[in-house]
């Protein structure tokens, strides 16, 4: 839980003294009689003034829900930090409130996060409902009717975020134009791609292109897949589409929004949200849909790496429609090479990997596991186990590879040659989807991916185990 302490720095301390003048004027001006009880309409004309009023109107309406005393209102109080530019007699209402401390909006999700037994208001749906309509009238196709209803919804209102793009901002690449390797004269051999194989269709995805679009609708191998890449999370996940009771694939795009600093996707049919992290809708008419994607193999390596390994592979084009720049380390560039996280999200636990820190997860039937990159410095293969289900895994920290192996309690040693292991009956080939020994017998690829810690703690941390040599 958030303590003032462990929050507030030098310069929030000094903010905090402006703001406890700022609450002092509230108490003291305070209108008597303002402990009556106030309608639901009422509440909702509060919320408005202090979202959208004149800083009188603003003021006045703090200082009622100040002398209200209810914690039913700090979400609204929340969303007005934000879109009100961390507004100190805002920021000073919402201590009272809570008796806090916080020092603005980040500091303030993050306490909301941690009191998920504070529920809004009635009015705050409609408000949040209107600052969004305000930012893009298409985000209301995500919201109306029961759709944000909390009965209907996987999520916390309060907590869905709105992550600096309208809907589609960030376009998704559908069916993109590829080149054959040779023809990709744009990429540097250390440029990171997203290596595929489906049943022999090979394919590559830049992640400097990936970082601009972070989604890809495709027919690979025969199967309709979607590469969910959250560049917050730093988790590219390769979902298969086409579920079971459907007759076509969904088709994904960027919502806009954000949840715990994870990307919120939407289907093109039912303009459902989803979780990208999970493969799971969590509002809209599939909230309590019970479905769950596929993840199936992906691969980070280097362009010079996956070329060598699949020299037919075809990659994407930088003819994708759209007019960004695909320049080698220019998306995201500040975000990746920070410690910090750009929007607020609780991290659980830090003791053993920090928050950015890259680890390779394997979630299984009722069991997942995480291995820190670390683990795979100067490459290295580990065997391990997910549950009750041995692995053998294959990595690479310089380049963030890793691929996972069933290796049915069989034991594997590296060798000089990373394309084989050393296993029962002499050398094993290592392929993209299967591990053949020297007698053909096969073990098959088990999927997996990587991400930044914070996002597998959050989403699977009480499911999962944690490596550790």
């Amino acid at each position: 839980m958030l303590t003032a302490d462990s929050i507030m720095g030098p310069d929030m301390i000094r903010r905090s003294a402006v703001l406890s003048a700022t609450i002092l004027f509230f108490l003291v001006t305070a209108l008597p009689g303002l402990a009556a009880p106030f309608s639901d309409e009422k509440i909702k004309a509060l919320g408005e003034a202090v979202l959208f009023g004149s800083p009188a109107a603003k003021d006045e309406a703090l200082a009622k829900l100040v002398t209200r005393g209810s914690l039913d209102v700090v979400a609204t109080l929340i969303l007005a930090v934000r879109y009100r530019r961390d507004d100190a007699a805002i920021l000073a209402a919402l201590n009272t409130l809570t008796g806090a401390g916080l020092g603005g909006w980040h500091d303030a999700m993050l306490w909301q996060e941690a009191h998920a037994e504070i529920k809004p208001h009635t009015s705050f749906r409609a408000l949040k409902i209107e600052i969004f309509s305000r930012i893009d009238p298409n985000f209301t196709r995500f919201l109306v009717g029961v759709r944000s209803w909390p009965e209907f919804m996987k999520i916390r209102l309060e907590e869905v975020t709105w992550g600096g793009v309208v809907v589609d901002g960030i376009p998704s690449l559908d069916n993109p134009k590829l080149i054959a390797a040779e023809a990709a004269d744009y990429l540097l051999d250390d440029d990171l791609v997203f290596g595929v194989d489906i049943n022999g269709d090979v394919r590559a995805y830049p992640l400097r292109i990936m970082g601009w679009h972070e989604m890809f609708n495709e027919v690979i191998g025969g199967v309709p897949v979607a590469l969910a890449y959250c560049t917050l999370c730093g988790a590219g996940i390769l979902f298969e589409t086409l579920v079971e009771g459907r007759e076509e694939p969904f088709v994904f795009g960027s919502s806009g929004f954000l949840y715990r600093s994870n990307k919120l996707m939407f289907d093109r049919e039912t303009d459902s949200l989803w979780n990208q992290f999970t493969g799971r809708p969590v509002a809209g008419p599939l909230w309590d849909s019970d479905i769950e994607l596929k993840i199936r193999p992906v691969a980070i390596t280097s362009w010079a790496k996956w070329k060598a390994k699949h020299p037919n592979t075809r990659v994407l084009s930088l003819e994708t429609g759209h007019r960004r720049d695909y320049g080698s380390g220019v998306v995201y560039r500040d975000y990746f090479t920070s410690p910090d996280l750009m929007f607020p999200t609780l991290v659980r636990d830090e003791s053993q990997v920090r928050r950015k820190d890259l680890v390779f997860g394997i979630r299984d039937v009722g069991a997942a596991k995480a291995w820190p990159l670390t683990a795979f410095e100067g490459g290295a293969v580990i065997n391990d186990a997910v549950g009750d289900r041995t692995v053998v895994l294959l990595g690479d920290a310089a380049t963030r590879t890793v691929r996972a192996y069933d290796r049915q309690d069989i034991r594997f040693d590296a060798t000089d040659d990373d394309t084989r292991l050393a296993g029962p009956g002499g050398l094993w080939q290592v392929e993209e989807n299967l591990l053949i020994g020297p007698d053909g017998q096969k073990l098959p690829r088990i999927a997996g991916h990587v991400s930044y810690w914070f996002a597998w703690d959050g989403y699977l941390g009480v499911e999962s185990a944690l490596y550790s040599e």
